[in-house]
C-alpha cells in the first residue's frame, strides 16, 4: 500500500507554496488508493511558534485535506510529533556509533545549530573539509563539556536515485557536494536529516513528494537508509512557488498566508482549483474540493519551472 506523508514544520502560517506541495502529496497518496500520515516537525525548537501547531492543522482541514493517522487522531505509528519521539532518535544514533558511521565534530557551532531545521540551497555552507574525520567515536569522551556534532562519514562513490516528478535516475556526489554531514548535536538531540529517515522508516513511508529546494537532502538521507538497512521511499521532487522576483515564498509574508486567505474570504475550493490549474490539470479554476480531483491528479503534467505568485494571480485567485 502506499504511504504518504504531509510534514508541516511549526514555525509560521502555512502560506500558497505550502498548499501546492501538499495538495501534490495528498492527491499522490490518495489516487494510489493509499494513506496519509501528519508529521509535526518541530525540532528548530528556536523557530516554533506558539499555535503554529494547530493552526498548520486548521489550515489543512480548510484546503480539504484529510490523514489517516496525526498528533489529533493518533495511530499505530506515533507519537506524530517529533519533538516527542527523542528516545527513537537516540537508539538509531547509537546503530550508526556502533558502526563507527559517524564521529564527533567540534566545528563551526552555527553549522551544528543549523542542522535541525531542513536545509535549503541557500542554507548549503561550503563542503565540510574533513577537519574531524580521523575522530572515532570513543574520541568523544576525551572532548569533555566542548559541544559537537555527529558527523556521518560519507563514503566516495557517486549515488543514483530515481525521481518520480523528474522522471529520470539522478546522480549526484554527495562527497562533493556537502561531504560529512550532522545527524546530531551533542546534548541537543537528532538533525533533520536523521529525524526524518527514522520517522519515514519506522512508519512506513514510501512515497515523499515534497519541494525541489529538498533535493540536496534526498542523497543524504538515501546513505542513512542504506546504513540503517531500511527501504527508501520514491521520491518526487516538484518545483517551488515563487514571487515576481524569484525567490521561494517564506512564512513571513502575511498576505500569501493561508490564515489570512481564510480569514479574508477565500473559498478554499477555488483555491484549490487555482493550484490544480497551476498543475496542468485543468485549463480554468475550477471551484471544487482536492477528493474530486484525485481521478484527473497526474504529477508528470505538473509544469517543470518554479510557480511564480504575483498580484493580478491573487487578484484572481480572490475572484
Amino acid at each position: 500500500m502506499t504511504i504518504g506523508r504531509l510534514a508541516p514544520s511549526p514555525t509560521g502560517g502555512l502560506h500558497l507554496g505550502h498548499a501546492r506541495t501538499f495538495l501534490v502529496a495528498w492527491l499522490a497518496a490518495r489516487s494510489a488508493n493509499g494513506r496519509i500520515i501528519l508529521r509535526i516537525e518541530d525540532l528548530d525548537a528556536g523557530r516554533v511558534r506558539p499555535g503554529a501547531l494547530e493552526g498548520a492543522m486548521a489550515d489543512l482541514r480548510w484546503l480539504g485535506l484529510d490523514w489517516d493517522e496525526g498528533p489529533d487522531i493518533g495511530g499505530p505509528s506515533g507519537p506524530y510529533i517529533q519533538s516527542e519521539r527523542m528516545n527513537p532518535y537516540q537508539v538509531t544514533l547509537e546503530r550508526l556509533k556502533s558502526l563507527e558511521l559517524v564521529y564527533p565534530c567540534t566545528c563551526t557551532r552555527a553549522d551544528i545549530e543549523r542542522a535541525s531545521a531542513a536545509p535549503h540551497p541557500e542554507d548549503e555552507g561550503p563542503t565540510y573539509p574533513g577537519t574531524c574525520a580521523d575522530r572515532s567515536v570513543g574520541d568523544a569522551r576525551e572532548l569533555g563539556d566542548r559541544t559537537f556534532a555527529w558527523r556521518f562519514r560519507v563514503p566516495p562513490d557517486e549515488l543514483c536515485w530515481f525521481d518520480s516528478f523528474l522522471g529520470e535516475e539522478q546522480v549526484s556526489s554527495p562527497r562533493r557536494l556537502g561531504g560529512d554531514f550532522v545527524v546530531a548535536r551533542s546534548g541537543a538531540g537528532p538533525s533533520y536529516q536523521l529525524a526524518v529517515v527514522h520517522d519515514d522508516a519506522t512508519m512506513g513511508v514510501n512515497q515523499v513528494i515534497r519541494g525541489d529546494d529538498l533535493i540536496p537532502s534526498t542523497p543524504r538521507q538515501i546513505l542513512l537508509y542504506k546504513a540503517l538497512g531500511w527501504r527508501q521511499p520514491v521520491f518526487g521532487h516538484i518545483p517551488l512557488a515563487v514571487g515576481p522576483d524569484g525567490r521561494r515564498l517564506a512564512k513571513r509574508d502575511g498576505s500569501l498566508k493561508l490564515a489570512t486567505l481564510r480569514e479574508s474570504g477565500v473559498n478554499p475550493a477555488r483555491l484549490v482549483g487555482w493550484v490544480a490549474r497551476s498543475c496542468g490539470w485543468s485549463d480554468r479554476i475550477e471551484e471544487i474540493p482536492p477528493q474530486e480531483w484525485v481521478e484527473r491528479y497526474e504529477l508528470a503534467k505538473i509544469p517543470r519551472s518554479p510557480w511564480v505568485i504575483t498580484p493580478d494571480s491573487l487578484d484572481e485567485l480572490r475572484g
